[in-house]
């Protein structure tokens, strides 16, 4: 494991974990355990003031540490951005420790995912500045999705960390049936100074853009591009999420004839509904609409690789 040169000050970071995350959901390890490693790593670890308080209290809790260098972080893609919405427009770096399922932020970024590189990252990487999103003052960092597949989610969410074989049956026959019967959306979309009414299965808004390119699906070009990008997909019968698929799969699918696509730096989706599901980064929560889209440009301060001056 990489430790810090003796000629430099060792990174004097506070250590925030979400023990529901990924690696740590199964007792894999442990908080202490990690504290342990970071320090092996040459990191000065503060104690988290607020370790029994709800995640959002201890971040704004860590953040508020006089004379810390980071917040490190432990969990996944919804971890982080929770911790994003603290440390948003802060001067204060995230230090991520990548323990979640699928860890999207940490592969745009080029974090490696293999523990000790990633502890190697707290304490010798670079500050890099990344763009964020907001909607109706959620912060989010790689995506925002509603229709279908945030209403999904909650039988992930149901069974996170527990999922067996007749679980992921359920899942299927759910999404059978919101294929089947489930009526699209109805919202009324303002773009780029126009409004239009608009029905979907699906709609997503990306911070950023999608890579397309063989084996590149959910991976996105850039993490500091200057833009969002909406999706728009309209109907979604089991045979077009097929072709959706496989165009995923083959790394050609921004061309699809059922996908609608906009970059924008904002937009406004509005509702008879009471209160729209969203899923911000994998999290779902209830919104009010209108949901006011924004881009956040350079709004986190990230650590990430040092690159090689060769």
């Amino acid at each position: 494991m990489t430790k810090q040169s003796s000629e430099t000050p060792a990174r004097r970071v506070v250590l925030v974990t979400n023990v529901a995350a990924g690696s740590l959901v199964d007792g894999g390890l442990t908080p202490e355990a990690l504290h342990g490693l970071l320090e092996a790593a040459g990191l000065t670890v503060v104690p988290e003031p607020r370790p029994d308080a709800p995640l959002p209290e201890r971040l704004a809790a860590a953040a508020a540490i006089p004379g810390i260098d980071a917040v490190a972080v432990a969990g996944g893609d919804g971890t982080l951005t929770c911790a994003a919405q603290t440390l948003a427009a802060q001067k204060i770096p995230l230090g991520i420790l990548p323990l979640g399922t699928l860890n999207l932020l940490a592969k745009d970024l080029g974090l490696p995912l293999d523990l000790d590189a990633a502890l190697a990252v707290l304490a010798t990487g670079s500050v890099r500045t990344i763009d964020a999103g907001e909607v109706n003052g959620h912060v989010f960092l790689i995506n925002s999705v509603l229709g279908m597949p945030a209403r999904m989610a909650r039988h992930r969410e149901a069974r996170r960390g527990r999922m067996g074989a007749l679980d992921l049956l359920r899942m299927a026959a759910g999404l059978l049936r919101h294929l089947g019967r489930y009526p699209r959306e109805r919202a009324t979309l303002t773009l780029d100074g126009l409004t239009r009414q608009v029905r979907f299965r699906a709609l997503a808004v990306v911070c950023g853009d999608y890579r397309e390119g063989l084996g590149q699906v959910l991976s996105r070009a850039g993490v500091d591009d200057g833009h969002l990008t909406l999706y728009l997909v309209e109907t979604l019968s089991a045979a077009r999420l097929v072709r959706l698929g496989l165009g995923f799969a083959v790394g050609e699918w921004r061309r699809l004839p059922d996908l609608e696509r906009h970059e924008t730096d904002a937009l406004t989706l509005d509702s008879r509904r009471r209160a729209l599901r969203v899923m911000n980064d994998g999290e779902v929560v209830l919104i009010v609409p209108p949901l006011r889209y924004r881009l956040l440009p350079g709004a986190l301060r990230v650590l990430v690789p040092t690159e090689d001056p060769r």
